[in-house]
């Protein structure tokens, strides 16, 4: 299998799967609509094109960093899009999309795409883009066992754990459930810092002590600190976040679940937004803790 990876999305998270595949000793040509994270690509050793056909013309395996599934869409089938490469050299033949996204639409573009003997595996991962660059991340991924066998060096490169989760759209499920669990964690973390603050406690004492007790969650160790610092350098933007909580509770209501804690944090990461803040990191979700506190 060729070491030549393509890559559509330069965002954030894309832009440091770039460095990860980079230090790995991949090449990587790329595309995104930003030209000037084209040109960063280029500055760190990539090579930017000018569609996503141009980028599948070249390669045998893609990787999609894109921000929801109306996105991969149109990046697969669209116009300029993956499968335009297909009568010219006869495309791709696996597209990994690291997308959190709508698993039932998901499961439906790869079967779509499987008749056209293209393999698509969802393989969003648990992480921040600081954690790509460390290779922190934990895969879990979707979709046909032969291609992810066949791509795992991609994910042996970027993820410290890979998890094959069974057919294609798992991945997207798996990430979804775990999306749920992590946001509330983080939102706890913010609303128990603050409670702790105006209890007269030491911020920073505090949050050293719930690390050795039997509160510790991970939100801690990423996102304790900036929350503390009011350091909002996005490494997960807060309305990527909303996003997955609003798909998290669709899913939910298909299932017939109530989501009773889901519904409270949807409506700050809202509120979070309307008073601008959806570009910071997720952790500034403890500026909307501090505004609800009474004068």
């Amino acid at each position: 299998m060729t070491a030549k990876i393509g890559l559509v999305g330069l965002g954030l998270v894309g832009t440091a799967i770039a460095e990860r595949l980079l230090a790995e000793q991949f090449d990587v040509v790329g595309f995104d609509i930003d030209s000037t994270k084209c040109e960063h690509l280029e500055q760190l050793g990539g090579k930017a094109l000018g569609s996503p056909a141009k980028v599948a013309e070249q390669v045998e395996r893609v990787v999609l960093s894109l921000p929801d599934t109306d996105v991969v869409l149109q990046v697969v089938e669209g116009q300029g899009g993956i499968l335009e490469a297909i009568p010219i050299l006869s495309g791709p033949r696996y597209i990994i999309d690291t997308t959190t996204g709508e698993p039932d639409e998901t499961a439906a573009l790869a079967q779509r795409l499987a008749k056209k003997g293209i393999y698509f595996l969802d393989a969003p991962f648990s992480g921040s883009s600081r954690q790509v660059r460390d290779k922190e991340i934990v895969f879990m991924v979707g979709g046909d066992n032969k291609a992810f066998e066949e791509c795992k060096d991609i994910f042996d490169a970027l993820g410290e754990k890979v998890f094959y989760v069974g057919e294609s759209g798992n991945g997207s499920k798996a990430k979804l459930a775990s999306n749920l669990i992590l946001g509330l964690n983080r939102l706890t973390l913010a609303e128990g810092l603050v409670f702790a603050s105006k209890l007269g406690l030491d911020a920073q004492g505090f949050l050293e002590l719930l690390k050795v007790t039997p509160a510790y969650s991970a939100a801690m160790d990423v996102k304790g600190k900036k929350m503390l610092d009011g350091d909002f350098t996005t490494e997960g933007r807060l309305r990527q976040h909303h996003k997955d909580v609003s798909i998290i509770l669709k899913y939910a209501e298909k299932a017939e679940q109530e989501l009773p804690l889901s519904k409270v944090h949807l409506d700050v990461l809202k509120k979070a937004i309307e008073a601008g803040d959806g570009d910071l990191d997720n952790s500034a979700v403890i500026r909307e803790i501090e505004r609800r506190i009474k004068p």
